[in-house]
């Protein structure tokens, strides 16, 4: 069995995550593609996402609101560990089969229950079954509309469902958003365009037609599962089971399947077993030294779920108690330290390693340009961490 160390697997990530120097590319939507999808549950992750990859950063903003709202071969849609992300529009119809689809009859169900526990309507699929058909026919009517726009349209859109009753984290919440949830994880309709800046998270409604006119084509989901597995590990192999599992979603049986139908090959790695696909098992040349600030949640950051070859012990500060990951430091495949931006709009860091002064001179250069892209944008991780909440507190 070949043995891939960890300083080969770092090399693999420097290359294969576009982070080293020579790889970092301009095309946002290769780029979606080849780490299977960019993090879209912080709108922001997804543009700091392709600047930190980018050897022309200034432009990612046009670039992949391009790429997203004029040109829409990027979409937002519902995949991994319901999970958020922004994906190439040709990788919809896996993403549906291998691991949303099966998130639908329980959303339905519970929205059903919901509507006839609160009295709302005695048989709340018929109930709901005839505002998906008003709210889906108002989306069409506008092209683009928000939620808020939709229940001042709709009537019913603006009942409440009461939750808590008697206790201090009591309240209501309007069905609208439940409901654009449902169809979004069906399918039907789609986040476009937000209402504000690429930071703000209010988005537009589109129907999906509009993205992929006819729908998203429908596939059987064990071949979904495995086109999906096939394209993660060609970036993020070598995986254990375990970190494919974890990162799909997936049971373990699907996992093995998955893995199984399309010949992965066992490697020996420094802690357990890992796989590649056929014929990746050879060595991968170092890429050259390289840093990079990444943004919360960023794709590579999230990438496993056995993290201690490129985290080392530094997951209680970088992490929050959820697994949500916060502003990294990388230098050559390694997380060595957190960065956040001040009130001021500074991007101040804080390195946990002796890196060199190499290292640290480029780590510096880095939150520089990066100060410099953000200007009077300003970033706040959704998911703060130990180290950057005292980044941020900090003079």
């Amino acid at each position: 069995m070949r043995r891939i160390t960890d300083s080969e697997r770092r090399a693999r990530l420097g290359r294969r995550h576009h982070l080293a120097l020579k790889e970092r590319t301009t095309d946002v939507v290769g780029l979606a593609g080849d780490l299977v999808g960019l993090h879209g549950t912080d709108p922001a992750t997804v543009f700091l996402a392709a600047a930190a990859r980018s050897n022309q950063p200034a432009g990612v903003v046009a670039a992949m609101e391009r790429a997203l709202y004029v040109d829409r071969r990027l979409v937002r849609t519902l995949g991994m560990r319901r999970t958020m992300f922004v994906v190439p529009v040709d990788l919809v119809a896996v993403l549906q089969a291998a691991c949303t689809d099966p998130l639908v009859p329980g959303q339905r169900k519970r929205l059903v229950k919901l509507v006839e526990d609160q009295g709302i309507a005695a048989d709340g699929a018929r109930w709901l079954k005839k505002l998906e058909a008003e709210t889906l026919a108002e989306v069409a009517a506008r092209g683009e509309v928000t939620g808020t726009e939709l229940s001042k349209a709709i009537p019913d859109l603006r009942l409440q469902f009461s939750f808590g009753e008697g206790k201090k984290w009591g309240g209501s919440a309007g069905i609208t958003t439940r409901l654009l949830f449902l169809l979004s994880t069906e399918q039907r309709i789609v986040r476009g365009r937000p209402k504000g800046s690429w930071t703000s998270s209010q988005y537009r409604w589109s129907l999906m037609e509009t993205w992929l006119p006819g729908g998203v084509p429908a596939l059987e989901p064990a071949a979904a599962r495995s086109e999906l597995v096939r394209r993660w590990l060609a970036t993020y192999g070598p995986a254990t089971a375990n970190d494919v599992k974890w990162w799909t979603g997936w049971t373990m049986g699907h996992t093995k399947t998955a893995l199984l139908s399309i010949g992965a090959v066992a490697v020996d790695l420094e802690k357990g077993t890992g796989w590649v696909l056929p014929g990746d098992d050879g060595p991968v040349r170092p890429p050259g030294p390289w840093v990079a600030l990444l943004g919360a949640l960023d794709p590579t950051t999230m990438g496993w779920n056995e993290r201690e070859w490129y985290v080392g012990d530094h997951g209680k500060v970088l992490f929050d108690r959820s697994g949500n990951a916060g502003p990294t430091v990388w230098v050559d495949g390694r997380i060595v330290g957190a960065w956040t931006q001040r009130a001021s709009g500074e991007v101040v860091y804080r390195v946990l390693d002796d890196v060199g002064r190499e290292a640290l001179a480029a780590i510096d250069r880095a939150a520089g340009d990066l100060t410099g892209w953000l200007g009077s944008v300003r970033v706040t991780p959704r998911f703060p961490t130990p180290l950057q909440k005292e980044l941020a507190a900090s003079r």
